[in-house]
């Protein structure tokens, strides 16, 4: 790979799936030093990278703060699972229709809605908590209200980015979107922990929907750029069209066959790691922090690494490679899990498993999220990042479900899955996912 990326305007490439809609008309003749920096340039998205860092934090925060919380107020974990699960999937079911909303009504002000309600949700968990006026439906109803609306922030900020950023810089706001993701996933989770411990559950939800207010105070103001769609002017055929987008795009669909499963090993692992940890090597929960922040750690400095890198033509290879080194690098987990080491020698491999997983997810997350952007049709934007983006998800919550079943009969069995899931998904994403297809932007008809 070259050092910098290559020029764009002078590069014909069969992926010149880089439709000129998508993005700002601006070359790198205009930059001559495509770099980090220069999306300082980029109108209002310093403001859209700052609510979305404190949005993530927060979003970060919600999937533990509610299991604790649950667990504290009423000390079932059958509950936590189903209040966690509330939280989750109907957003992910109603991905079609939240991607022709945000088509046909702009992205900003839906953003800004998400976090509304987020923020009334968290707070009125609290309050009725202190209040001692919560029951568990109700607790599951406001769950489900606040994940209706989630999708609608993750995919709107997603979808924002093609159309403000010129296309010769997707590549480093792609390593700042990805990295996003990692910082959340380093200080969301022990802050929500000591949050609960320090102050209870219920303040902890309350500090939540603050910290949702405080993310939506640099979106105010922030105009949605221009973008056509392909609209009927009805929701529902609008998001049914999106569907079938999805479901006729082949990158799209390679991609959601591939990750899903992936994902499968990866919800997986956030139920055997903490018991290999607390139960097997006998450590502390700061331990189980450590081994997922190293993860972290090394994702951050790899998504910055591989982001400085034209990735045109180069999608497939950093995918699929990364996805063939990510299964002996699971594997490592297995001896442990097994309590074949002791203390020191567990946590040593862990910690490097969680480094190497975290290095292979850079480069994958940028080839991910470039050729979305390059593949998709400007039109379709917000559905077909919607659909792409829940479709991918799925496997995360199933994985997590599986992880808890199988992890009470054998954590070394769990390991051994796992590793046939990033196998599976290796291999459905080298059959499926297309090198080249400059036939992907062709919408389906409406009928």
């Amino acid at each position: 790979m070259p050092d910098t990326p290559t020029d764009h305007a002078q590069t014909e490439d069969p992926l010149a799936i880089d439709v000129a809609p998508a993005g700002p008309a601006i070359t790198p003749a205009d930059h001559p030093d495509p770099s980090y920096r220069a999306l300082l340039e980029v109108p209002t998205l310093g403001r859209i990278l700052l609510a979305t860092g404190i949005a993530r934090i927060a979003q970060s925060m919600v999937g533990v703060a509610l299991v604790l919380f649950t667990l504290q107020e009423y000390g079932s974990p059958e509950l936590a699972g189903i209040v966690t699960f509330a939280a989750l999937f109907p957003g992910l079911v109603v991905s079609p229709i939240a991607g022709a909303l945000l088509d046909r009504h702009g992205r900003t002000r839906l953003i800004l809605l998400d976090y509304a309600v987020e923020t009334v949700a968290m707070v009125l968990i609290g309050l009725l908590a202190l209040a001692d006026a919560l029951p568990p439906a109700l607790l599951v109803l406001i769950a489900v209200a606040s994940s209706f609306t989630a999708i609608l922030s993750v995919t709107g900020l997603r979808s924002l980015f093609p159309l403000l950023v010129p296309r010769y810089l997707w590549e480093r706001v792609n390593a700042v979107d990805s990295n996003g993701y990692v910082v959340a996933t380093i200080i969301g989770p022990p802050v929500a922990a000591a949050l609960v411990a320090v102050a209870g559950g219920a303040v902890a939800m309350v500090v939540i929907g603050l910290a949702f207010a405080l993310a939506a105070l640099p979106m105010i103001g922030v105009p949605d750029p221009p973008a056509e769609t392909d609209t009927s002017g009805r929701l529902l055929v609008d998001a049914w069209r999106g569907l079938l987008y999805f479901l006729h795009h082949p990158t799209l669909r390679g991609l959601a066959a591939s990750i899903t499963v992936l994902n499968l090993a990866y919800g997986m692992s956030t139920i055997f790691i903490p018991l290999t940890v607390l139960k097997v090597l006998g450590a502390s929960e700061l331990a189980v922090g450590v081994v997922f922040a190293l993860s972290g750690l090394s994702g951050m400095a790899s998504a910055f690494f591989f982001g400085r890198f034209d990735s045109r033509g180069r999608e497939w290879w950093m995918l699929i490679v990364p996805m063939i080194l990510m299964a002996p690098a699971y594997a490592l987990v297995a001896p442990v899990a097994a309590g074949l080491l002791g203390v020191t020698a567990g946590l040593a491999l862990m910690g490097l498993s969680s480094l190497i997983l975290g290095f292979l997810n850079g480069p994958m997350d940028i080839a991910l999220f470039t050729v979305r952007q390059r593949r998709t049709d400007p039109l379709w934007l917000g559905r077909g990042f919607a659909v792409s983006m829940a479709a991918n998800f799925m496997g995360y919550p199933i994985g997590a479900a599986i992880g808890g079943t199988l992890a009470a009969i054998s954590l070394p069995g769990s390991v051994a899955l796992g590793v046939g899931f990033i196998l599976l998904g290796t291999l459905l994403g080298a059959l499926l996912l297309p090198r080249r297809d400059p036939n992907e932007l062709r919408a389906p008809s409406s009928s």
